[in-house]
């Protein structure tokens, strides 16, 4: 099957150099839906990649970052910084145990023998540091660094869109291979702070966001994980409530983001509706956004939910009808996925939802087979007020 499949995708590719892709669709097709087919067959028939294409775009540069301390108090240097000191340490190869989480990660198979119903895991590690506001001389050094590292990194991405405007494939491609990169990187650098005790201070992009509206209580920047498949750690804040406020019947909202933002970008509205609402909220980065590691998939988000929910309910709610799931746009995926399979969760909250990934483009069910995020089916099995 394997060697059927990938002489369709050479035959295809053949065929599509030599004549218009639009003479292989039929010519009711939206430009969207060919362009999607086109990198369906292009990519190897991979449903992931569309899934990229469709969904997934993390800002670029993140608008927040985790600073690194050390157990005994020092800071340690950017993550980003130290990913490319090990990559060029280990002369860019990964050992046998990251090759095949990154295999894993870029599974494209059907299997979810670990999205099923679960049990609250009790072994999520959750590194935090409870003082998000302090600031000293450092943290403006790596703010101006930050601003000229944006500068370059724009410059570079001008100078891509110039060479890819021809080729959108081969973008795709080059952003597919990054993530990888990007991934397996990050998984070595998490999994080491963890071993060693690092814990987190959020730190936003106050240049790009401006002034975020205060906050009362404690904002805690953690990494939960591994993640049991991919080994990847998950960014999350968790806006809590001073202890006096709180109550045996204190919600928290689980906050899942919509495709184009991160926890960076949401963190003045998690402040508000802590604030106004007397609740907690844990906001998390999905997989290759910000601060997390792994790489952006639909069945990633879902494992990403499940890990953090665990988290969430060991660590903070104690009891999972005081959790209040909350999806914005792309968010309303991992949340339908997560209250299909939890009876006791204490409510839904849709914001901006659709049916499902490819009904976005067309309610034609020609392309059924590339769709994501079936949320229309999802919906029915949810048991709590939505």
């Amino acid at each position: 099957r394997n060697r059927f499949a990938l002489g369709l995708a050479l035959l295809a590719q053949h065929i599509t150099h030599k004549i218009k892709l639009t003479t292989i669709m039929c010519c009711c097709c939206p430009p969207a839906i060919t362009a999607l087919f086109y990198l369906w067959v292009r990519s190897g028939f991979s449903k992931d990649a569309v899934a990229g294409a469709l969904v997934f775009f993390p800002p670029d540069p993140p608008l927040y970052k985790f600073k690194r301390i050390a157990a005994n108090g020092d800071v340690l240097p950017d993550i980003d910084d130290e990913a490319e000191n090990l990559e060029k340490e280990n002369g860019g190869g990964g050992g046998t145990e990251e090759s095949k989480r990154e295999e894993d990660d870029d599974d494209d198979s059907d299997s979810d023998s670990d999205l099923g119903t679960f049990e609250i895991d009790t072994k999520s590690s959750h590194k935090a540091n409870n003082d998000a506001n302090h600031t000293n001389n450092q943290q403006k050094v790596s703010a101006e660094v930050r601003r000229q590292r944006r500068k370059q990194r724009e410059e570079a991405r001008q100078k891509q869109r110039q060479e890819y405007s021809q080729d959108p494939i081969a973008a795709m491609t080059d952003r597919s291979n990054k993530l990888r990169l990007r991934a397996k990187r990050r998984s070595k650098i998490d999994a080491r702070d963890d071993t060693n005790g690092v814990t987190y201070q959020f730190v936003p992009d106050i240049a790009t966001l401006g002034t975020l509206p205060s906050f009362h209580g404690t904002i805690q920047a953690v990494k939960i994980g591994p993640q049991k498949r991919t080994g990847s750690y998950i960014a999350a804040l968790l806006y809590k409530l001073p202890e006096s406020e709180i109550t045996p019947n204190t919600k928290t909202i689980l906050y899942s983001h919509g495709n184009a933002a991160d926890i960076g970008a949401m963190s003045g509205l998690q402040a508000m509706l802590a604030k106004n609402l007397k609740c907690n909220v844990l906001v998390y980065d999905y997989s290759g956004y910000g601060e997390s590691g792994g790489i952006p998939m639909e069945k990633n988000t879902y494992r990403d939910v499940k890990l953090v929910y665990e988290w969430l309910v060991q660590n903070v709610t104690k009891h999972e009808h005081n959790v209040i799931l909350y999806g914005q746009s792309v968010g309303s995926g991992p949340s339908c996925y997560l209250a299909s399979r939890r009876c006791n969760v204490g409510g839904l909250v849709l914001h901006s939802p659709f049916t499902s990934g490819m009904r976005v483009l067309t309610p034609s069910r020609a392309m059924a087979c590339l769709d994501i995020f079936p949320n229309i089916d999802r919906i029915k099995k949810a048991k709590c007020p939505v």
